[in-house]
């Protein structure tokens, strides 16, 4: 059984732990509303950016759509550009990211295909490349950045549209989280490159001449929409890392308030019986006299 010195210690310990949880949950909160602003402020801009996409792609076709659409005419090599956080303390965020990226790669594994990783963010590495040893060799670092931006986007988007036109892959998905609000984040995979064609567009009987054409206009707009994409996709990882870490930290500042409770309880009742012990000995002692 413990003594009352050791209980006294572990007492005042998870009193610190839950300072610190506690004031990590207050700051959660704090980006939390700035980074869901973000994310919600980009959808619109995603989603107009694909109707316009989807228009101009349904009247190019053949040889002349840009290879970023039309692809390599393989479906062998794919690539999984995984996005996971810098930091933990999160819940199960970057947990489930992994799980997502494990089912996605072994899937295509199943089908024969090619799989490999391109890696963003720092917690997702060490276990996919346990479990993917020889598939993980490619990522960008966005740990040396306070919060990514269009700037990181950028340089992701330039990095796997080199890749591709280098012939290293023949698709790529990206594994990211989708934030609907600060206990949901939920992991999606989409096709990125080559940029997945529209199953429908709507009818239209406006005629719309293009200045310059079509071909030329999807040239410039591609790349911009994977950016896009990647930018949305760290935009929402920063809003799914903030609810994920203001939760954990909520559930942590309660799970220490109970276990503080229940030594609290102990330390008394051992303080109670060491007291009783005592008095029954003085008491004895008197009577021996």
């Amino acid at each position: 059984m413990a003594s009352l010195k050791e209980l006294k210690g572990r007492i005042n310990s998870v009193k610190s732990t839950q300072k610190i949880t506690k004031a990590k949950q207050m700051v959660a909160a704090a980006k939390l509303r700035k980074a869901q602003a973000a994310a919600e402020a980009a959808r619109p801009y995603a989603l107009r950016l694909s109707a316009v996409m989807a228009s101009l792609a349904s009247k190019v076709s053949g040889d002349s759509a840009p290879r970023l659409l039309a692809g390599t005419g393989a479906d062998k090599r794919h690539l999984l550009v995984v996005v996971n956080t810098d930091k933990g303390l999160c819940g199960g965020l970057n947990s489930n990211i992994v799980k997502e990226a494990r089912i996605q790669a072994r899937a295509l594994a199943a089908q024969g295909k090619d799989v490999t990783f391109y890696l963003v963010g720092k917690k997702g590495r060490a276990p996919l490349k346990r479990d993917f040893p020889s598939a993980v060799d490619a990522g960008y670092d966005t740990s040396e950045v306070r919060t990514p931006g269009f700037a990181e986007a950028e340089a992701i988007a330039a990095e796997l549209v080199a890749l591709f036109a280098a012939g290293k892959f023949d698709v790529a998905h990206l594994i990211a989280p989708v934030y609907k609000n600060a206990l949901t984040q939920e992991p999606v995979t989409a096709q990125l490159i080559p940029v997945p064609a529209p199953a429908q567009v709507a009818a239209s009987d406006a005629v719309v001449e293009y200045e310059p054409d079509e071909e030329a206009i999807l040239a410039e707009l591609l790349p911009r929409y994977i950016k896009t994409q990647l930018f949305g996709a760290l935009l929402e990882r920063e809003a799914s890392e903030q609810g994920s870490s203001m939760t954990a930290m909520d559930n942590a500042t309660r799970n220490a308030g109970d276990l503080i409770q229940k030594l609290t309880i102990q330390y008394n009742r051992s303080r109670q019986a060491a007291i009783t012990t005592e008095l029954i000995e003085i008491i004895a002692g008197a009577e021996a006299l």
